[in-house]
């Protein structure tokens, strides 16, 4: 049980420093995902710049949750976004190489190993529980 709460821990403090860390670039309006915000959606700068703007809070009030307390709902908001930013690397507007998608799939992965640990929802009370 012991070990299985440092596990736990290691992969709280994992997924609470990539959201912030991701979240503090937003907000510091990092060019590059304003460019590829544009480019996805065909918004102009502004839009993106502002899009870009939300993702960050969203991003350290989820680092935050993962942190203090891991929300089930919300680790599989983590496995999705993480998700969606690794495969993001790999479409054709971003350019880049391969291995920048093979280096953030530790991000879905460590979200996928913390909803284990925390334990899926039963067949009852699946809804109430992924808000445990």
């Amino acid at each position: 049980m012991m070990h299985t709460k440092i596990v736990e821990w290691a992969l709280r403090i994992g997924l609470f420093g990539t959201f912030v860390g991701h979240g503090v670039f937003a907000l510091q309006e990092k060019a590059s995902w304003i460019t590829w915000i544009a480019d996805f959606t065909g918004w102009d700068a502004a839009l993106a710049t502002q899009a870009l703007f939300i993702i960050g809070i969203v991003d350290i009030a989820v680092g935050f949750i993962l942190l203090i307390k891991p929300i089930r709902v919300v680790i599989l908001w983590a496995i999705l976004w993480t998700s969606w930013t690794a495969v993001m690397r790999i479409l054709p507007f971003i350019g880049d190489p391969i291995w920048e998608f093979m280096e953030k799939l530790i991000n879905p992965a460590a979200a996928i190993a913390l909803l284990y640990l925390r334990g899926l929802p039963s067949e009852q009370n699946r809804f109430k529980e992924w808000f445990k």
